[in-house]
């Protein structure tokens, strides 16, 4: 009897969060281990189906970096990176959209919709969804230490979202599943960064959460401790000292930009912790990093 009280007291301590976020929209950027693992493929479309059925809408933007890689090896194609992006030729672009917008969006949808949600599958280029440009970086020489402007290929950055698809699915109950791939001004197909299009679209929708998920506990202090809540003047700090660096960079500008665009909160989460979602959403002390203004 002791255990049933205590899931009815569990049940009781997520009431306000339920009531306080029920119609509201959740963006999440869902990728890393959570992507790859079984028992965390399995956790993650239970939450998200939860989510759905209390009234939470959820939009879910995901990555595929590392599955993208092995196609690409298998089909004797070496991947190339500048500074942590793919170099995208054509080729690379054919199998980057086979395998983002059909293996693994359809896979996702799938594993939702048996858990009892109602999942549909998208690309930026269904209803014009993502418009971009292509991307350059400048990178230093290592000879003269100067820098030099490197094209990528068919890389973009967002420069419009066109929410509508999004919204209409959202009507109708549906979970869109969206695949960052981007159409560019001359209708060519551009390869995005899955968190800079998860905080351009929860901008555009006007979200009330941003939650990425990765393979780290949070944002960590030097002490390797998680910092739980950050402001965004914090941020800038820890960007300054190196605490904050390398693959953590884009996505804490993810965060920064949609909290200027109106979204109220946004979170860092360990994808790797079964049931991470309900966790961070539903308890008081969470377990990733929340970032807010």
């Amino acid at each position: 009897m002791k255990e049933v009280i205590k899931k009815a007291e569990i049940l009781i301590d997520a009431l306000p969060y339920i009531k306080n976020f029920s119609g509201k929209t959740f963006v999440i950027k869902y990728g890393g281990a959570a992507q790859t693992k079984e028992e965390l493929k399995e956790s993650f479309a239970k939450d998200v189906v939860m989510l759905s059925y209390i009234g939470i809408r959820t939009v879910i933007v995901h990555g595929g970096g590392p599955r993208i890689s092995a196609t690409m090896e298998k089909m004797g194609k070496k991947p190339k990176f500048v500074n942590g992006q793919r170099v995208t030729d054509q080729e690379t672009m054919d199998i980057v959209e086979m395998v983002l917008g059909g293996l693994i969006n359809k896979e996702i949808v799938s594993l939702i919709n048996r858990h009892g949600g109602k999942a549909a599958g998208l690309s930026g280029k269904d209803g014009n969804l993502i418009k971009a440009r292509k991307k350059t970086i400048r990178k230093k020489r290592e000879e003269s230490g100067e820098s030099e402007i490197v094209d990528l290929g068919l890389v973009g950055e967002v420069t419009s979202i066109n929410p509508g698809i999004i919204e209409s699915l959202e009507r109708e109950g549906f979970i869109p599943v969206i695949a960052p791939i981007g159409v560019g001004p001359a209708g060519e197909t551009l390869n995005i960064n899955a968190d800079f299009v998860a905080a351009a679209i929860a901008s555009s929708l006007k979200a009330e959460k941003l939650i990425l998920l990765t393979d780290v506990p949070g944002l960590l202090n030097k002490n390797g401790s998680i910092l739980s809540t950050l402001k965004k003047s914090q941020i800038t700090k820890l960007v300054k000292d190196g605490t904050i660096s390398g693959g953590m960079l884009p996505k804490v500008q993810s965060c920064l930009q949609v909290l200027s665009s109106g979204v109220s909160k946004t979170h860092i989460v360990d994808g790797r912790v079964p049931h991470c979602l309900l966790l961070e959403i539903f308890t008081k002390e969470g377990i990733g990093t929340e970032i807010v203004l």
